[in-house]
């Protein structure tokens, strides 16, 4: 399909980056597990036992480089997720900056603030287009708690006023302190100083607000009052602002063709409000996909100044995987005869022919007048909207392909440092004559384990043709369960249903299907039986194991629990011994697949097109009945006698399965030398006492591997990818 409008590619734009945005979404969640097992990880290098030998590891350096992927993680996220693309509209104050806003939104200074005396923009505001609605827009104001910590606090850390208020109330009554001798003599500071005595004079007037709900709605009438610093005529007499975070203006612009488009509006830089760059850097970063520099060249004679280079170096800062010059437009504002400037546009010519010099780069350098929305729209967006169509993907695919590849070489880093951790922890020295003790205690618990276990073999032998105790008393009450709960309906139940079915037939054969399905949902309980006797079998297995074979030692877990918790601890390449645990550990006995074809065999006279008792000629309810309960009680009769030659069953699995295991664990080609193995790397677990001091050595080395093995299956790969392509 071919995309013709503007608004038809930037919703195809928006629709492939909603998919990336959930993988980055959950790469990011990944990762942040990662660093958490890292964290782990690197707090027992630090332990006394063993950091000796962890000297050449460096957790450190990932974890860092972890932490600033997952921060840029979550501004791509932002910026993929977002239903709207966005310009952000950046300069100082008085460049017409919100005279651009009004030009392109169609909004009014009785919603968008200007003058050229002050900075009448008070809070971050993003504009968007909806043709439907009537003007309004959302403020999102500070907690108490955010409002101390992200903007008061900041202050008198930076101005060195003492000890910070824990509180609104101690804010708001405690005088602020002077300013040092030294910082009274920066005018900077002093500037950033009476930006504190303004929130702090006037906290009365607009504390209320940290109680209201947000996002708090504004009628269009509304919305100077709470973004504004001051009155459409100049009197700075509106104080909402300060408590606000942020604000969302919805209106219809006047150029249509714009889809999914937003405009973002940031207070005038140079205000010296404290934090002002930092907040400019996370929202070019996460909330802005091109960034409109404003400025307005004044006679008699105007330059680029250390001040707009430094707000260009800002903003370069947003997004170190993109160059600002790919994603940045410079706009010199154009003023005709009739401003108070008078016709700028020869200082306009010269700005733009020397921001090169200045080394300000952009996509392109365009001159209009901001104030007018004719040349707004069509000298300034339609261009800007042709470029960002045509490129924003590629610039996507940059910025998405460089924060992958970082997340690779990390993931290559991590991987570097587990194999130097797996190898760390063999250094630990071993006392010269612990081997011949080894020998002789492994043979020793060689012949008590393997007698034990073959001498359960035998009695599993000799008990495989008796009946199971556990299944039978599940089979009696299954039984039972079939003949006191039939299903089987009353007389006034079987003639309402001939009655709805239009006769006797018809509500025999429905009731045929219902008491055979109520029937047969009764044997579903013998799974209970089988489970609980094969537990046993696994339990007396597990015993002799945790006794004779003396690996209770490593867990606490008994029965199958106990089985599969040490198939997790045999390592992978002792595959014979650990597919013999596995194997038993593994082993069930379900209803489902040992049971259940020999009932339902048994089960064909309750189904319609299968019995052999048919009704009479002329039937009647009685004779439904009588039916009904001749088919469910021999049914049961069958299924019962089927059952009782089955009890034995479980037994003969049970041996069957031990006789496995032990084919498995005790008789197959090079087994031995697998527990020895095994049971020489656990020595100081298994036999504690004769290793005391291995024994500790040993489970810390478990303790580490175990953490290590955690961090590399956080550290998979295909955990990491959000982006298809080499790692």
């Amino acid at each position: 399909m071919i995309l013709t409008t503007k608004t038809e590619k930037i919703q195809e734009i928006i629709h492939q980056r909603l998919p990336l945005a959930e993988k980055i979404a959950q790469v990011e969640t990944n990762l942040k597990q990662l660093r958490a097992k890292l964290q782990i990880l690197g707090a027992k290098t630090k332990e006394e036992t063993i950091s000796s030998y962890l000297q050449e590891i460096d957790l450190l350096t990932p974890q860092n480089k972890l932490e600033q992927e997952i921060a840029i993680l979550s501004r791509l996220k932002t910026r993929f997720g977002r239903k709207t693309l966005n310009l952000g509209v950046v300069g100082r104050a008085g460049q017409g900056k919100s005279k651009l806003l009004q030009s392109l939104s169609g909004l009014t200074s009785a919603e968008i603030p200007t003058g050229d005396r002050q900075h009448c923009t008070g809070v971050r505001s993003t504009i968007y287009h909806n043709p439907n609605l009537e003007t309004y827009a959302e403020i999102w104001f500070h907690s108490e708690t955010a409002f101390l910590t992200e903007v008061i606090h900041p202050y008198y850390e930076k101005l060195h006023l003492g000890l910070k208020p824990s509180n609104l109330e101690a804010f708001g009554k405690q005088p602020l302190a002077p300013l040092g001798e030294e910082l009274s003599k920066n005018a900077v500071s002093g500037a950033m100083y009476e930006h504190l005595r303004n929130y702090h004079t006037n906290l009365d007037k607009y504390r209320h607000l940290f109680a209201e709900a947000s996002p708090y709605r504004l009628s269009q009438d509304q919305i100077r009052a709470y973004i504004a610093q001051d009155t459409v005529d100049g009197q700075r007499n509106y104080y909402n602002y300060l408590a606000a975070r942020e604000a969302k203006i919805v209106c219809s612009f006047p150029n249509q063709d714009l889809g999914q488009i937003a405009l973002v509006d940031m207070p005038g830089l140079g205000d010296t409000g404290l934090g002002d760059p930092e907040r400019l850097i996370q929202v070019l970063g996460q909330d802005v996909d091109l960034v409109l520099f404003i400025r307005m060249p004044r006679p008699p004679r105007d330059y680029w100044a250390d001040v707009d280079v430094q707000l260009y170096d800002i903003a370069s800062q947003a997004l170190r995987d993109l160059p600002l010059e790919k994603w940045s437009f410079l706009i010199l504002n154009r003023t005709n005869s009739d401003s108070p400037i008078k016709d700028n546009s020869i200082y306009c010519q010269d700005l733009a022919s020397t921001h090169l010099d200045k080394h300000l780069y952009f996509v392109d350098c365009l001159i209009a007048n901001c104030g007018n929305s004719i040349e707004a729209n069509q000298k300034i967006l339609d261009p800007i909207l042709d470029y960002l169509t045509e490129n924003i993907t590629s610039l996507d695919q940059q910025y998405a392909q460089a924060c992958q590849e970082r997340i690779w070489e990390i993931h290559h880093s991590i991987n570097a440092e587990l194999t130097k951790a797996q190898q760390s922890l063999k250094l630990i020295s071993m006392p010269s004559n612990w081997f011949s003790l080894f020998e002789q205690l492994f043979e020793q618990l060689w012949d008590e384990l393997t007698t034990s276990l073959e001498d359960l073999l035998e009695k599993f032998r000799e008990q495989r043709d008796w009946e199971d105790f556990d299944f039978k008393e599940q089979v009696e009450a299954a039984i039972k369960a079939c003949q006191t709960d039939t299903g089987i309906p009353t007389i006034v139940e079987v003639e309402t249903r001939r009655k709805r079915l239009g006769g006797y037939p018809n509500a025999y054969y429905e009731y045929l299907n219902e008491i055979r399905a109520h029937l047969s949902q009764h044997f579903l309980l013998l799974d209970r039986g089988l489970k609980k006797g094969l537990e046993r079998v696994k339990s007396e297995v597990a015993a002799v194991l945790i006794q004779q074979g003396r690996l209770g030692n490593l867990t606490t877990a008994t029965g199958s629990e106990f089985l599969s918790t040490i198939v997790e601890q045999i390592p992978p390449e002792l595959d014979s011994l650990r597919f013999g645990f596995q194997t038993l550990a593994e082993f069930n006995l379900a209803y489902r697949g040992m049971i259940q074809h020999r009932i339902r065999v048994h089960l064909d006279d309750l189904t319609p097109n299968s019995t052999t008792l048919q009704l009479s000629t002329h039937p009647n309810a009685e004779e439904v009945l009588i039916c009904l309960r001749s088919l469910q009680a021999e049914a049961v009769y069958k299924c019962q006698t089927a059952l009782d030659d089955l009890l034995a069953e479980p037994s003969q699995a049970a041996f069957a399965i031990v006789e496995e295991f032990l084919d498995r664990v005790l008789r197959a080609e090079g087994v031995k030398s697998q527990w020895r193995i095994f049971l020489e790397e656990i020595r100081g677990e298994i036999w504690s006492s004769e290793f005391a001091q291995l024994g500790t050595q040993t489970r810390t080395r478990r303790e580490w591997l175990d953490l290590v093995k955690q961090v590399s299956d956080a550290n998979h790969i295909d955990q990491l990818r959000f982006l298809d392509g080499k790692t």
